[in-house]
């Protein structure tokens, strides 16, 4: 690995019984024949009738628990992956969420069954996942309260501290090779095409290196306090995604 070079995680989510099995299980095959770590965001009670798309997997839990003494990090994928709150959190990419804007005590609920749900099935829960990025300060305080003070989330080239939380940005949805920082690289497998997942898979093989588990990130990247440098990174990212929906709206419209 070269002094100074760019650093990644990888997170695979909607990980659930009936996930996309034949889509699933060759790119575990080659994360664990890499020796990867990645971040398996788990939804613990998935009502989300798009991602009920095989038959349940009857090994899916030990499975999970094979993964997380491997090294992977269990991410808590909200509670049921369902979108049918409307609220601003702290990063407004969709209008309709899981949980930003939930009462608190909806979102105490949540994640206390969430939570539990998963350490009853032996796992060890360790930081949060937000479904389509929706997550506002009631979020961060359940959080706080079930013990769960890390999140993979953000806009910035290293963690940082807020509302209490350690953030992990995740800033990438398909690789892109950077000069340095540490950079969180989200992959929805049960949707991806083929040509994204060989591109993943190229990207895993050149750079396998690079790739560092939770722990060793926190380590290499001491997380800071949240300030003004991650505050305009968040609105310049946020701008830019947004005029990039913008482009592709008018491009649809001109293609009518």
């Amino acid at each position: 690995m070269k002094k100074g070079s760019a650093r990644y995680l990888l997170r695979l989510d909607d990980l659930c019984p009936a996930s996309d099995w034949p889509r699933w299980n060759p790119l575990l095959a080659l994360v664990e024949e890499l020796g990867i770590r990645p971040i398996l965001a788990v939804i613990p009670r998935n009502l989300d009738p798009e991602l009920e798309i095989a038959q349940a997997d009857p090994e899916f839990w030990p499975r999970l628990r094979a993964w997380e003494a491997r090294g992977a990090a269990i991410g808590l994928h909200g509670y049921r992956h369902l979108s049918n709150v409307r609220g601003r959190g702290f990063l407004p990419l969709h209008r309709a969420t899981e949980f930003a804007g939930a009462p608190l005590e909806a979102q105490r609920a949540w994640i206390h069954a969430g939570v539990e749900m998963l350490r009853g099935e032996g796992l060890h829960p360790r930081l949060w996942v937000a479904p389509r990025h929706g997550f506002d300060r009631h979020t961060l305080t359940a959080l706080r309260e079930e013990g769960i003070a890390l999140l993979s989330d953000g806009f910035a080239s290293a963690p940082f501290t807020r509302g209490g939380v350690t953030w992990l940005p995740q800033q990438l949805w398909e690789p892109v090779e950077k000069r340095a920082g540490l950079w969180t690289i989200c992959i929805h497998p049960n949707t991806a095409t083929t040509a994204q997942i060989d591109r993943l898979r190229d990207f895993l093989q050149a750079h396998r290196a690079e790739f560092l588990s939770v722990d060793e990130a926190l380590d290499e990247f001491p997380p800071i306090a949240f300030g003004l440098s991650h505050w305009l990174s968040t609105e310049f990212a946020l701008g830019r995604i947004g005029i990039s929906r913008m482009r592709r709206r008018l491009r649809a419209g001109v293609g009518r």
